[in-house]
């Protein structure tokens, strides 16, 4: 019996052999299909390195470049301005005066001349304005004496210097210095014969600016005239026109000889209604004349409506009157400011007192 068992449980060799080949095919199998798996696994990381640089560019292209709408898009054009250069104040000014000269109103032209002048006193064209507006109002010496200005302050080859020089040699020229026979037609026209004006008419406070005379045709009347006096203050000076006293005497000649003050009816208004020079500077005053076809009755003397001296009890004067000129004295303070008479004469004949006491 124990022969039979102990041959029972015997091992073959070649049974181990086999068992180790199996074993040792199915650990070759398993680490074969291990490292299949493994390769793939790795195989697949790769890849997904590899794609993730070529994904980052593709989302910066989508940032980088602008619109291309908004380069290619061109502005609408704007039409080019030029600034034209405002004229200056004295230009404005000057603009005023002429168009103030060109209407008649010649003194407050001559007040715009004068503003203009005070911004910029070498401003040619305004001298030229101002002297031609004296010229227009016959005032030939202060138009001459702003000619001879222009002519100095202009350059020789300027237009104005040459306005100037001719105004200046036409104004001393005689009238009757032309040569008998000689063809009027290419004669140059003959400037108007100078007036006989005298005086000061410029004062420390108060001034004459100008004195028209015009004359209206009258059916009724021998002589009706009027004056227009311009009387102004100085700029800068404040002034109480309560101690402005204005004397205007007109006068006559007897029989073309003997001169005398007149004895026509004189009258005289402001312009304005307050003439305190704070509205307007100047202020005109107006004196009219009128002698009448009939003989006058009486024979006075006025002082532009502010004197008359009656004749009741005298004779009338013989003689035929006709007006002659006038003489006008202006006071401030009791101190005398300005004169100005015409035909110049008449200052000979009464010189002007300093004071208005004696006028």
């Amino acid at each position: 019996m124990r022969s039979l068992l102990s041959r029972a449980i015997q091992i073959d060799p070649s049974f181990h052999l086999g068992l180790t080949l199996v074993v040792l095919l199915a650990a070759a199998e398993i680490f074969a299909v291990i490292l299949h798996y493994a390769s793939r696994s790795g195989a697949g990381r790769i890849t997904t390195l590899q794609t993730l640089p070529a994904a980052l560019p593709r989302a910066a292209a989508t940032v980088a470049p602008p619109p291309a709408a908004a380069v290619a898009q061109p502005r609408p054009s704007q039409p080019a301005t030029v600034a034209t250069p405002l004229p200056s104040l004295a230009e404005q000014l000057m603009r005023e005066g002429v168009q103030l000269r060109d209407r008649g109103d010649t003194t407050t032209a001559l007040q715009r001349f004068d503003e203009a002048l005070d911004s910029e006193p070498d401003n040619v064209g305004v001298l030229l304005e101002k002297a031609k507006t004296y010229d227009a109002m016959q005032l030939y010496d202060r138009a001459n004496e702003i000619w001879r200005k222009i002519r100095d302050i202009s350059p020789s080859d300027s237009a104005a210097y040459r306005a100037a020089d001719q105004r200046l040699k036409l104004g001393v020229s005689s009238p009757g210095a032309a040569v008998e026979g000689a063809p009027a037609a290419n004669a140059p026209p003959a400037a108007a014969p100078p007036r006989d004006v005298a005086g000061n008419p410029e004062g420390p406070v108060m001034a004459i600016t100008e004195v028209q005379t015009s004359q209206t045709p009258d059916p009724e009347a021998e002589t009706n005239l009027a004056l227009r006096i311009g009387i102004k203050k100085q700029p800068g000076v404040a002034i109480d026109h309560n101690k402005v006293k204005i004397y205007v005497f007109l006068y006559d000649t007897v029989d073309d000889n003997e001169v005398k003050l007149t004895d026509a009816d004189v009258s005289s208004e402001w312009g304005t209604q307050k003439h305190d020079w704070t509205e307007a500077n100047p202020e005109i005053l107006m004196v009219n004349y009128v002698r009448p076809k009939t003989p006058h009755p009486s024979a006075s003397s006025s002082e532009a409506g502010q004197k008359s001296r009656s004749a009741k009890g005298s004779a009338p004067e013989s003689g035929r009157r006709k007006y002659l000129g006038y003489r006008i004295l202006v006071y401030y303070d009791d101190k005398l400011q300005a004169v100005q008479a015409e035909p110049g004469r008449l200052l000979q004949l009464y010189p002007p007192p300093e004071s208005p006491s004696t006028p």
